[in-house]
């Protein structure tokens, strides 16, 4: 089995909960990944804090690049990520990476994998969205990239944030190619 290389991105909008529970979901399948880089934006740290109350991203078990840190492994395509995941995206960064504006690690990456046809999957929680936001989302799109908003489902009967908030994960992580046990439409919620 192919072991995946993955590049995470977290950004400063609403939604610390979803990149906590990426990351822990992520260490759970760490026999299906070969690595996982993480770059958090500054305001990513500041809303984690405000969101979650606490610094637990400083515990994160995979390595943690600057994000000004263009000699990452994942600056460039030769270094054979294959996935990246930027949970949650800001629509600054939506719209840097839609404009090709590459102005730190986050927007690097995410233009590497562009052009190496690789996954980008991007995790919005905005709302309401302008015009402006859904044309950048087009033109991701139109690139190559996934944009799955961070709208959870309940049909699962969710009873804590965090499995609410898996519920969106799980999705991303399907994505990604990895297996994952989730609650599946039709089954028996878990």
């Amino acid at each position: 089995m192919n072991k995946h290389k993955i590049i995470v991105g977290i950004t400063g909008a609403s939604g610390a909960i979803y990149a906590k529970v990426l990351l822990e979901k992520l260490s759970a399948l760490k026999d299906q990944i070969e690595s996982v880089g993480i770059v958090m934006s500054d305001n990513a740290k500041e809303v984690w804090r405000t969101e979650l109350g606490d610094s637990s991203y400083e515990k994160i078990k995979f390595k943690i690049y600057d994000k000004n840190n263009f000699h990452a492994p994942f600056a460039s395509g030769s270094a054979d990520f294959r996935t990246m995941i930027i949970c949650p995206c800001s629509m600054g960064t939506l719209a840097r990476i839609a404009s090709g504006v590459s102005n730190d690690l986050i927007t690097r990456a995410a233009d590497v994998v562009l052009k190496e046809r690789r996954k980008l999957i991007l995790v919005p929680r905005d709302t309401p969205l302008s015009l402006i936001h859904i044309n950048n989302m087009k033109t991701i799109t139109e690139a190559g990239g996934i944009i799955c908003p961070a709208s959870p489902s309940f049909y699962s009967q969710p009873k804590t944030f965090e499995a609410l908030a898996s519920t969106v994960i799980d999705r991303v992580l399907d994505l990604c190619g990895l297996d994952v046990k989730t609650f599946r439409w039709g089954s028996k919620p878990i």
